[in-house]
């Protein structure tokens, strides 16, 4: 199970690959975007068997007796001859994005043919043409398995540039048991008895859409004025010191030792936690909740681009993405993959196919929605005016 922490989604961050982008561009460099025409080079794949996949660490299965091993990636390469250049390198989003923008701006090779991002720097990639369009006929587990509340993201209508690696819901866990109630609602956050108790993420992608979603904001096509209305919630709750504090992936140990009782949460952290607090719940808010993804995407000129695709392809097989799950924990992308773990002769493995943070059920699903991300116009003044409110 990925380190609770180390967190994919609340790396810590200002305005930085915007304002590197902004400062690449002052400097004379060429124009970022990159129409579909340039972004394909020469490809590799038939005459060199490898592929260079990057992601984040702890975020595969490995081998219980030896953990340099990733048996799904072990099979691919048994099962197509394609050999995998695994790196655990992408630490942070923003981080990375620094490391590889120079070379995609300049129209250069980054040697990465897979990488995984979360959607909002996916998002970034797509509008600036940073990424490949995938061969999609070739995919045909893609086709056919992906799931439908995940197929068409603003940002990218139609997955043609990216395919979820996983995902999950950005929700509030609570301590049932020392709270001595339930929560049901993001306004239950503002409660009284959790004065002093409550954190939210520093990061502007994690936190915003739920704490919208509280205001009663339709986060798929939500405006200025009702991002700023929720700033004006989250401000009036600092002032008052109802925030205990803005945290990364530590909100976990806070939740653990009982500094807190409520925050903002992610449901894979979560099914961690409860294996040593079953007092400590997860909930979708009645007002609905973010369903998100980290994704897969083939940056420009990857010299090994059908490998790539047949690598994404692979992990969309149900019975590899049902092995991936039940080492991750995270929100499924393949809901096939449900019926492989119920299947299951190990009790622990089946009883995760019953799991709705990682298989939701239908009622959870009528809640769960993606968010549309912040523009590129939007980000600047929208981070400056959250940063202030989180002290960044």
């Amino acid at each position: 199970m990925p380190e609770l922490a180390f967190s994919r989604r609340a790396a810590l961050r200002g305005l930085g690959a915007a304002g590197l982008l902004t400062a690449l561009t002052g400097c004379g460099v060429p124009a970022a975007y990159v129409p579909e025409a340039r972004r394909q080079g020469q490809d590799l794949s038939d005459r060199d068997q490898s592929v260079a996949f990057s992601n984040w660490p702890l975020y595969i299965d490995t081998d219980d007796e030896d953990e340099e091993s990733r048996p799904t990636l072990d099979a691919f390469t048994e099962k197509t001859g394609i050999e995998v250049r695994y790196t655990e390198e992408i630490n942070d989003n923003d981080e990375f994005f620094g490391k590889v923008s120079p070379a995609l701006m300049n129209h250069q090779s980054t040697g990465h043919d897979l990488v995984v991002v979360s959607d909002w720097m996916a998002a970034r990639f797509v509008h600036l043409g940073w990424a490949q369009r995938m061969d999609r006929p070739a995919q045909a587990n893609v086709s056919r398995y992906l799931d439908p509340q995940l197929r068409s993201p603003a940002f990218d209508e139609g997955r043609l540039h990216t395919v979820p690696w996983q995902s999950g819901i950005t929700g509030i866990a609570y301590n049932r048991k020392a709270l001595g109630r339930e929560i049901k609602s993001v306004r239950d956050l503002w409660q009284p008895d959790l004065a002093g108790k409550v954190t939210l993420f520093s990061g502007l992608d994690e936190s915003f859409a739920l704490l919208m979603q509280g205001e009663g904001v339709d986060v798929t096509r939500w405006t200025e004025s009702e991002f700023h209305r929720m700033c004006d919630r989250v401000e009036s709750m600092v002032k008052k010191k109802h925030i205990r504090r803005f945290t990364g992936n530590d909100y976990t140990s806070d939740l653990s030792k009982g500094d807190v009782l409520a925050c903002q949460a992610y449901s894979g952290d979560v099914i961690q936690l409860q294996a040593d607090n079953p007092d400590i719940r997860f909930v979708v808010p009645e007002e609905g909740a973010e369903l998100w993804a980290e994704s897969l995407l083939v940056p420009n000129l990857a010299r090994h681009k059908a490998n790539a695709e047949a690598l994404v392809d692979y992990y969309y097989d149900p019975a590899v993405a049902a092995q991936l799950a039940a080492s991750v924990n995270y929100v499924c992308p393949v809901p096939a993959a449900r019926e492989v773990l119920a299947a299951s002769p190990d009790k622990e493995t089946a009883e995760l196919a019953e799991n709705p943070l990682i298989f939701p059920d239908d009622e959870m699903r009528k809640r769960l929605v993606v968010a549309r991300d912040i523009s590129s116009a939007e980000r600047a003044s929208f981070a400056k005016r959250w940063n202030a409110i989180v002290g960044l």
